[in-house]
């Protein structure tokens, strides 16, 4: 027999019994799912077996690759789906044989029901076998996303690998671990609107977002990782499937008048407790707004133009319940884009060069930024005590930025803290205290009398009306900690 009858050949009474571990876990009565009873009809012609895979949105996102093989498709769920890059190995935990009817299944399981959840279906095609082992299974297929050379191997039990052994697709890249995100710097709105692009600014917290197999890795500037802060992430993740991305965004939360504040997301970004994290997510959730694409699907975009990047991201249609992809504006004058920002309470805009690539790490003024308020990041060089009813808290916070001459003093602030951000605030400041200023320049005697000094580790963000002649911040307010900075970084804006 040739190698295609032969994977296909098996008795009846055989597949049946193939597949009763199968319909133990279903009610056909409850679940559209196929049962293995289709009637054969006529002879066909004996050609390749046949393979399928099934994009799996059930408990977890996975992918089902079942192959034909004696009357069953033999099958494996793929956490991360199938790898594209003969360098990494993706996890195949072997799960029961199914029908064969089965590989053109697709629609919905209900719940309650075993893999309940939407099932698509990802790739099909056919497949020659080179090898067929208990252990060992060397296959090359042949479908329109999946082709190429594959081995399964067995590690433990129903534990197994799967692994392309087929060079990379053509012009295929690696997903780097690693992009730097391009930066801003502060200006004004170009003379003329032509070749820019004009976005607003939106008051969250800047993060990279990576995207494997539907699991989503969130970092920071500072390469601080968000994705146990923000649950719902894990929405960019479900919404692109198979698909391997760099997403550049902004985690974002509203306030009360459904404004983009900074401050209520600060909430959110120094709880580490699983259960307030939940009760935060429901009280205070967030979003991620999508306004950049590095990376998708084994191609770089890092040379693009921002025009052509921003159409590969608009292509992703990334506009759900938890995330968004914000407009980019082209079709009118940024003054009037900053007048609207102005209008709807948003920080400002960021302007951005539309034939320029993505420079990572670099700040070269291919993007600027225009605000409508004044904020400034700022380093807590420590605190005075409190009087009153803030006895046992603190009276306002001592602030820095660097400059040539180190740590420079500018001011101190006492409004904008909650009692709950005052009692998280002091926590984190007692063990960090010192019996010496960290201040390159002096302090007032008032102030010296009732300071105590903390190692300049943590950085704020103030928002303020101006500054003063001798270089101080003018009627400050607290806006939150920026643990998304790293204090080397904080020197005035201009």
């Amino acid at each position: 027999m040739t190698r295609a009858a032969s994977s296909r050949a098996t008795r009846p009474s055989a597949a049946r019994s193939k597949l009763a571990p199968y319909k133990a876990k279903r009610d056909p009565k409850k679940t559209p799912e196929p049962m293995g009873e289709r009637k054969s009809g006529a002879k066909k012609k004996v050609t390749l077996p046949s393979f399928v895979i099934q994009e799996h949105h059930a408990r977890a996102l996975h992918w089902d690759f079942r192959l034909e093989r004696d009357g069953v498709l033999v099958s494996w769920a793929l956490p991360k789906g199938l790898p594209m890059d003969p360098g990494t190995n993706h996890l195949a935990v072997h799960v029961e044989d199914h029908p064969l009817d089965y590989g053109t299944f697709h629609g919905e399981i209900p719940k309650g029901q075993y893999g309940a959840g939407t099932v698509a279906i990802w790739d099909h095609g056919t497949y020659d076998t080179e090898k067929w082992r208990t252990n060992e299974i060397i296959v090359v297929l042949h479908g329109t996303r999946a082709a190429g050379k594959y081995v399964l191997f067995q590690t433990n039990d129903n534990q197994w690998m799967i692994h392309r052994m087929s060079p990379a697709p053509a012009h295929f890249e690696a997903m780097p671990d690693h992009v730097r995100p391009m930066l801003a710097v502060a200006g004004e709105l170009p003379a003329k609107d032509a070749g820019w692009a004009y976005e607003f600014k939106w008051d969250g917290v800047r993060a990279l977002l990576y995207v494997d197999g539907g699991r989503v890795r969130a970092l920071t500037r500072n390469d601080k990782t968000l994705t146990t802060a923000f649950p719902e992430l894990r929405d960019v993740g479900l919404h692109l499937g198979s698909r391997s991305a760099i997403l550049d965004g902004e985690i974002v939360a509203l306030d009360k008048n459904a404004r983009p504040s900074f401050s209520t997301l600060a909430k959110r970004l120094h709880v580490t407790s699983k259960a307030a994290i939940e009760k935060l997510a429901r009280s205070t959730p967030a979003s991620f707004f999508a306004f950049d694409l590095l990376y998708l699907e084994g191609r770089s975009l890092l040379n693009q133009s921002y025009d052509e990047r921003r159409a590969v991201l608009e292509s992703l249609d990334l506009n759900g319940e938890t995330f968004a992809t914000p407009p980019s504006i082209t079709s009118t004058s940024g003054s009037k884009v900053l007048r609207i920002a102005q209008e709807r309470g948003l920080e400002g805009v960021v302007i951005k060069r539309r034939a320029a690539p993505y420079s990572p790490g670099q700040r070269n003024g291919d993007w600027i930024k225009v605000k409508n308020f004044h904020t400034q990041e700022v380093i807590i060089g420590g605190w005075t005590r409190g009087k009153g009813e803030r006895e046992n808290s603190f009276g306002a916070l001592l602030l820095g930025v660097h400059t040539d001459d180190g740590l420079t003093y500018v001011g101190k602030v006492g409004t904008g803290f909650s009692a709950e951000m005052r009692r998280d605030l002091l926590a984190r400041l007692t063990p960090l205290a010192r019996k010496t200023t960290p201040f390159s320049t002096p302090l007032s005697h008032a102030e010296t009398v009732l300071a105590r000094f903390t190692r300049p580790v943590l950085v704020g963000e103030v928002q303020f009306a101006e500054w003063t002649n001798d270089g101080h911040l003018r009627q400050p307010s607290w806006r939150g900690l920026r643990t998304d900075k790293s204090a080397k970084e904080v020197v005035r804006e201009p």
